[in-house]
């Protein structure tokens, strides 16, 4: 029987790879900031990265589904010993490198730092890691895009969107990114590599949003107005304390393509994403709102 330290198993790729790891027949120890019981193959530690008691001294997998560079500086730390790590990053650090938003700088900082990290730890303990880099994640219901946009629409029965919000996406759903660790661990070819996993079909980011709202029950509407409308109207919710997470570079942004290219992924691990499909498991947060 193989064993796994998981950390993030409470997130949203947590959730759907724990079931896959039991059904695969691993044994599995995941860490959490709060005390959660046992499951069956599921043994749960409570702490985090700063400090957690009984880790194992050696496991067959290891795989990080938080924050990258948190888990990079405990791997360069830590002595649990294993063979393979998979660590979960994101494609901000290809999308949002150039941003004028400082706040993105610093991540992408962040993220191109944890991954050089991780890779070299892993050369300099002889094991095998492995980079996995989402595009735009839903189908928890805790994402900040889909989720927060049919929150939004809940409490409105609208969204709004700048004119022009045409950018290609291709959000990809949870449970193919559990799947896709999965596939990772015995797949040689992927070892001191990092993979884009986008989802399976590209899209403009209008008909993301419109696609999300038609999802909803009832469903919501979409209204387009002039980008200089919508600026405005942003500005003075912001001047109300309102909308302040959504950055002007965000809103660039929806005029952007950030599509990539599945072709690697697809050939070293099998990766076979399905077409976005928003349900009600996917914006059960929003009905919550509502």
């Amino acid at each position: 029987m193989r064993t796994a330290l998981v950390f993030g198993g409470t997130g949203q790729i947590g959730a759907p790879l724990l079931p896959l790891l039991h059904d695969a027949g691993w044994q599995v120890v995941a860490v959490s900031r709060e005390p959660r019981p046992d499951q069956p193959g599921v043994r749960w530690l409570t702490g985090g990265f700063d400090h957690c008691d009984d880790l194992p001294t050696r496991v067959d997998a290891i795989f990080s589904l938080g924050p990258l560079d948190r888990f990079a500086a405990w791997y360069a730390r830590g002595d649990v010993q294993t063979p393979r790590v998979i660590a979960f990053g994101s494609t901000s650090v290809d999308t949002k490198v150039a941003s004028a938003d400082a706040y993105e700088r610093d991540l992408v900082h962040r993220l191109q730092a944890g991954e050089a990290s991780v890779l070299a730890t892993a050369r300099e303990r002889g094991a095998a890691a492995t980079l996995l880099r989402p595009t735009l994640v839903y189908g928890a219901g805790r994402d900040q895009t889909l989720t927060r946009i049919a929150a939004i629409a809940g409490k409105l029965g609208f969204f709004v969107l700048p004119g022009g919000a045409t950018g290609r996406r291709q959000p990809v759903h949870v449970e193919d990114l559990a799947s896709a660790a999965l596939a990772v661990v015995d797949a040689q070819a992927t070892a001191g590599r990092a993979y884009a996993l986008p989802g399976g079909e590209t899209l403009p980011y209008r008909d993301m949003v419109a696609r999300t709202l038609a999802a909803m029950a009832p469903p919501a509407r979409l209204i387009e107005v002039p980008s200089a409308v919508f600026r405005g109207a942003l500005w003075l919710a912001r001047l109300a304390g309102r909308m302040g997470g959504l950055s002007d570079a965000a809103i660039d942004r929806m005029r952007q393509d950030l599509v990539f290219d599945a072709a690697s992924a697809r050939t070293d691990l099998g990766y076979a994403p399905r077409p976005p499909q928003p349900g009600p498991r996917a914006l059960a947060r929003a009905r919550a709102a509502r």
